[in-house]
């Protein structure tokens, strides 16, 4: 049939009274609409006439036509409602362009009418924080902390909050979108339009809708479409709908595949191919999808709340549908849920169970849990455990009982004085708890048992993988000691900032290796620190120990503070309990109350600094009342140089708890003490206790974020970063990108740029195009903030994109802006050679440059230190990991980086760094936790991941000759004068007349057409060189030249065929290393983008992990028990047990391949123990003597901006 070209006789029988001739036009106008719809759009009152019409028997028809009108008009809110009314009319299965908007419409309607009905609050403060804070923040009637913030939503852009009320960009829009974080879940208009209000009746249509699209989906395979629109519509029934329906599929085409085969044998009775019964463990399409969720959690959804419930639901799931649970993922779950009961649970069902993959799988979830929990969360773990008891432990230790702090002592006894490597934890549970435990209880278990409990009691407490690093990191360590002494030649050390600068790189270099040799042969440069420098140096040690918990304390002695009369430096006694707690950070069970006794008897003010520091960081995350009771009490005596340190720690033994008590308490002293650097600590810590809380912090950020005080205000921002970090929120990013471009004050604007990278350090490669422009900002400190963020998200990924921007900013005018692009250059380049990125090698010669450059500027040369130490951290064994192994945060990590950052305004805080560390290895235990000897199989070349080659270091060369370059116009002046003689004795010798005729005397000139062009060298030797053969005078004797030369030519003949036969061989060699795929023992380094290429082949041997690698720890299973073991000999274990052995680790009698000594823990004559002469002694001031002139000063100024050191 021929189109039609006008639609006026169709819309014509619209008008008529006879139902047929309008379901004739009805479908001609369904056909042609798509053509006609401009004339056609006139008479749509007509079309919603017949529509709603109930007695026209076409009425779905002209709801369609409708709809496609109203789709051409992109009316797409009024499209879909009349689609919808079309009933069975409106095919999904069409594949058009009007049913794919369509069906896009429904989709985002459904979405928002979903989540604006959730039963998960979107905000639900209840479960973390009290509904009202009391704080000194002024309020107005409508309990806003002020009229910005009572206008302000958290998602709401400011750009429609802030300006004036007759600017464009402050009106009402109607394009706001969804969303779920909003009181009411926000407009459900969808994308780009105004809210819609859905009838009922167009609700059940809609709802059919989405069910015949999700059957689709599940009929085709394509559950993570299902998966993702629930999670988006904070739907939880259809998410498990999913999930047991995929799991379901799954079960159905396992059975039907079973059913064939048997027919194929002919024999209904057999049992089936892979030996299990139909449906048995089948759920592997459900496992799949359980790992898609989690990692959607983890990576997508941004609120707590609505993560919070999926995990329940997937731990729901794992639990009661699943024959065979994926153990790990639980354990992930309950670490993120802070469900200790259940793991506790799950540790005793397979130390029940009593088999060895059971076992197996209880020791790696202990290690995992460890490597994801806080003390807090695995004391109560391990309080939830039948660990036995040893001799001697009904003596409790000293605390008010009901604190976190004194249940942790009385549960965990230290025994030091044996120096046991492993700690045996114990559980003081009352008769009650024992009752409960029943057959599970200590007393009644059998010795072997016993045994599995005390061992997961020490993995829990880290003992076992403290010694894991530390052996590992001491067997592995390549320190280049050369870059070190450039450091040290480099930088003048009677300066604080650089003596500081060369403490700090020394301590990266050699963190966690136990190598303090650096020390022990530069006990001249470390006397002359003075005062703070003293206080740095000695807390380098505890950087270098970090994690050696047998003889931490032991190393430190001779340092620490005396009861007795003080003797020695303030500044090395306070330097040592600052070193303590960083070698106990985050396990500081044994030395807690070492720590607060010196911390309660100190009287100076600097032991006080280091004994709170010292404290917070052995106490982190324990939430101990008692511990923060004290160090509120130093707090009150309002010391500027221990107040900040205190405040500090208050936020490190709180973290992440949330106390309202706490925050009460800091807010209303910040703003009563005049001292800046109280506040500025006290604000800091405050944003520790708030990590990780997201929406329960919005209301205490606000408040901050309006103070007058810029220090609160930074405060302010340190809280958005650590209650948002690693969520990739865009509320919070939103919010610093505002607060980076619009507050007064240069250290807000700073931190707050700074911040974007512990919101973004998940999604690193969206960072450089998100601080690109505000690296090229006017601002300087805005030019910082931009190179931290982008060293903090991208640490260790070696990002181009990251390095592309940073490289300019190395040549910044601004001193302070080339110091922070220095560092975070480093830090994404840690671990990185030029195989994996070419611009290592530059960035390398680059920092060489600068650290040897006198008229370099004292900060950036300070950062440049800073970074030859990060750059190869621990030895070149470490990397900067902001999230655990199995994608959870790491919380010493993160809190190391923050408090890092903070070294702008104090420098001993750079020692915080050390907690972000993470070496990078994969260690294999068998189910004894011994390490036996293993291949694993890397399938690249090796020196893709190689080590970087050490810096060469130049001999003295011997005396070269110093040729002497004679003119060619000399020569010519020569050459004429002598054949002007030459013709003189001619014409003599033929004026007297002779009988004989003579031969005239040829000169003795150089032939060829270019020789008088040549320039002639006399060869002059060294006044050194005189006594050599090589100063015969050749001129004087030709034949001596040519002998000469031929035998220089000889000899160069065989050394060229000398040096091709080496070549060849060399060439050999590397054709030979680099062949595709190489083996590797236990206990290598293995960096993160390495573990893809990681197997463990099959052998007696077997991960209790199936899945890929994940470094760090992990259980094998021994497939051959019977058999003889081939251990791996611990070269550090030996250190850890008692000082008896302490000679092994001395690297006189154990050498590594790069010829370091390490520290012989516990002797006298280690490099700790000799520099312990030269930092206790006493600072005298010397007459005449002056700190060495910085190269220039610093600069740049600006008002309410904060020095740089």
């Amino acid at each position: 049939m021929v189109g039609l070209t006008s639609a006026a006789g169709l819309v014509g029988f619209l008008a008529e009274p006879d139902p047929q001739l309008r379901t004739y036009a009805l479908r001609r106008l369904d056909e042609e609409v798509d053509v006609l719809w401009p004339e056609v759009a006139d008479s749509v009152d007509q079309l919603e006439a017949l529509y709603e019409d109930e007695a026209f028997p076409e009425r779905s028809l002209a709801a369609l036509v409708v709809a496609r009108i109203y789709y051409h008009l992109q009316e797409y809110n009024e499209s879909m409602v009349f689609a919808l009314g079309a009933g069975k009319l409106f095919d999904l299965d069409r594949g058009g362009e009007f049913e794919e908007t369509i069906i896009a419409k429904c989709v985002d309607t459904y979405i928002a009418l979903s989540a604006r009905r959730s039963s998960i609050a979107p905000a639900d403060l209840s479960e973390h924080l009290p509904p009202e804070l009391m704080t000194a923040f002024p309020q107005n009637a409508d309990g806003a902390t002020s009229m910005s913030a009572s206008l302000t939503s958290p998602t709401t852009p400011f750009t429609q909050s802030t300006l004036p009320s007759k600017s464009l960009l402050s009106r009402e829009s109607t394009a706001t979108t969804f969303d779920p974080a909003l009181a009411n879940g926000g407009p459900a208009g969808g994308r780009g339009h105004a809210p819609l209000s859905v009838q009922r009746s167009m609700e059940d249509h809609l709802q059919a809708v989405i069910d015949q699209l999700f059957e689709k989906c599940f009929c085709e395979g394509r559950y993570r479409q299902v998966i993702g629109i629930a999670i988006e519509a904070r739907n939880l029934d259809v998410l498990k709908g999913a999930i047991l329906r995929a799991m379901e599929d799954e079960s159905k085409r396992k059975m039907t595949t079973e059913e064939k085969q048997k027919k194929k044998t002919n024999n209904g009775r057999k049992e089936t191919s892979n030996g299990k019964r139909p449906g048995e463990g089948t759920a592997g399409k459900g496992d799949e999808l359980m790992e898609y969720v989690l990692d959607m959690c983890m990576t997508v959804v941004q609120e707590r709340s609505l993560r919070n419930a999926i995990l329940k639901l997937i731990l729901d799931l794992l639990l009661t549908h699943i024959p065979k649970p994926d153990y790990f993922a639980i354990a992930k779950c309950v670490v993120y849920l802070n469900e200790h009961e259940l793991a506790s649970r799950i540790l005793r069902q397979l130390v029940e169970a009593g088999d060895a993959p059971s076992l197996a799988m209880a020791y790696q979830i202990a290690f995992d849990l460890y490597d994801n929990g806080t003390q807090e969360y695995l004391a109560k773990v391990l309080e939830d455990l039948p660990l036995p008891e040893p001799s001697g432990a009904s003596s409790t230790a000293p605390g008010a009982s009901g604190s976190a702090e004194s249940t942790s002592q009385e549960r965990e006894q230290p025994r030091e004085a044996d120096g046991g490597s492993v700690v045996v934890v114990v559980p003081q549970a009352d008769a009650a708890n024992r009752a409960e435990g029943g057959d599970g209880s200590a007393l009644n278990m059998p010795e072997e048992r016993v045994r599995i409990y005390s061992t997961i009691g020490a993995i829990l407490k880290g003992t076992k993988s403290i010694e894991l690093n530390l052996e590992f990191l001491y067997r592995n360590n390549h320190t280049d000691v050369s870059i070190l002494n450039r450091v040290k030649d480099g930088l003048e050390a009677r300066n604080s900032i650089f003596h500081n600068a060369v403490s700090f790189a020394n301590a990266f270099m050699n963190a966690g290796t136990t190598s303090d040799v650096f020390f022990r042969k530069n006990l001249e440069w470390l006397g002359k620190a003075v005062n703070w420098s003293k206080f740095t140096a000695t807390a380098a040690l505890g950087v270098i120990h970090r994690g050696n918990l047998g003889q931490g304390r032991r190393l430190l002695e001779p340092y620490l503070p005396r009861d007795a009369v003080v003797a020695g430096s303030v500044y090395s006694q306070g330097g040592s309990l600052y070193a303590l707690g960083l070698i106990y950070a985050n396990h500081g069970t044994r030395v807690l109350d070492y720590l607060r006794d010196q911390f309660r008897k100190a009287e100076d003010e600097v032991v006080q600094h280091g004994g709170a520091l010292g404290l917070g960081l052995a106490g982190m995350a324990t939430g101990s009342d008692d511990i923060y009771e004290e160090l509120k009490s130093r707090l009150y005596a309002d010391s500027a140089i221990n107040g900040e340190a205190v405040g500090l720690a208050m936020g490190l033994v709180m973290l992440g708890t949330g106390s309202v008590r706490a925050l009460e308490d800091m807010i209303r002293y910040a703003h009563e003490t005049q001292h800046e650097k109280i506040v500025r600590g006290l604000a800091v810590g405050m944003g520790l206790i708030m990590f990780g809380r997201q929406e329960a912090a919005d209301e205490l950020i606000g408040g901050l974020l309006d103070d007058p005080d810029p220090t609160l205000r930074y405060g302010g921002i340190m809280m958005l970063a650590m209650a948002y970090c690693g969520t990739g929120s865009n509320k919070a990013v939103r919010r610093l990108l505002h607060v980076a471009v619009s507050d007064v004050n240069d250290d807000v604007r700073r931190v707050a740029v700074m911040s974007l990278g512990f919101i973004l350090f998940r999604k690193p490669s969206s960072v450089p195009g998100m601080v690109e422009l505000l690296s090229e900002s006017y601002n300087p400190h805005v030019r910082y903030g931009a190179a931290m963020a982008l060293g903090i998200s991208c640490a260790g990924t070696g990002l181009d994109e990251a390095i592309d921007l940073l490289e300019p900013m190395v040549k910044d005018p601004t001193d302070f802006v080339r110091q922070g692009a220095l560092i975070a250059l480093s830090m994404i380049l840690v671990e990185q050679n030029e195989a994996m990125n070419p611009k290592v090698a530059t960035v390398r010669k680059t920092l060489q440059r600068i650290i040897g450059d006198r008229h370099e500027d004292a900060m950036a040369k300070f950062g440049c230190a800073l970074a030859l130490g990060i750059i190869d951290a621990g030895g070149r064994n470490c990397t900067i990991g902001l999230q655990t192994q199995t994608g959870n945060l790491n919380v010493a990590a993160v809190v190391g980086m923050a408090v890092f950052c903070q070294y702008w305004y104090w420098f001993p805080l750079t020692h915080f760094l050390s907690l972000s560390f993470t070496p990078t290895s994969i260690v294999g235990l068998d189910q004894d936790l011994d390490v036996p000897r293993l291949k694993m199989h890397c399938a690249t070349r090796p020196s893709l991941f190689d080590y970087p080659p050490e810096q060469e270091v130049k001999a003295d060369e011997a005396p070269e000759k110093v040729a002497t370059a004679v003119l060619s116009t000399t020569m010519q002046a020569k050459r004429r004068a002598q054949r002007k003689e030459e013709e003189t004795r001619q014409l003599r010798r033929e004026s007297m007349d002779l009988d004989h005729e003579q031969t005239p005397t040829t000169p003795k000139t150089a032939q060829g057409p270019t020789s008088d062009d040549k320039m002639d060298v006399d060869v002059v030797e060294d006044d050194n060189e005189g006594d050599r053969d090589d100063d015969v005078d050749y001129d004087d004797n030709p034949g001596g030249r040519a002998a000469a030369a031929t035998n220089t030519n000889t000899e160069a003949g065989d050394a060229k065929i000398t040096d091709g036969a080496d070549a060849s061989k060399k060439k050999a060699a590397e054709k030979e290393k680099e062949r595709h795929g190489y083996e590797m023992e236990n206990m290598s380094r293995v960096l993160p983008a390495q573990l893809k290429h990681m197997t463990i082949p099959g052998g007696r041997y077997e991960p209790v992990k199936k899945e890929q690698p994940t470094g760090g720890v992990i259980v094998l299973i021994d497939t051959q028990p019977s058999e003889p073991k081939d251990l791996l000999e611990l070269k550090a274990k030996r250190p850890t047990e008692g000082a008896a052995t302490s000679e092994a680790v001395d690297g006189r009698a154990d050498t590594d391949d790069n010829n370091t000594h390490q520290t012989p823990v516990g002797e006298g004559d280690g490099g700790a123990a000799e520099a312990a002469g030269v930092l206790t002694a006493v600072d005298e001031d010397e007459e005449g003597v002056e700190e060495a002139e910085l190269p220039r000063g610093f600069d740049y100024h600006s008002d309410g901006s904060g020095d740089a050191d």
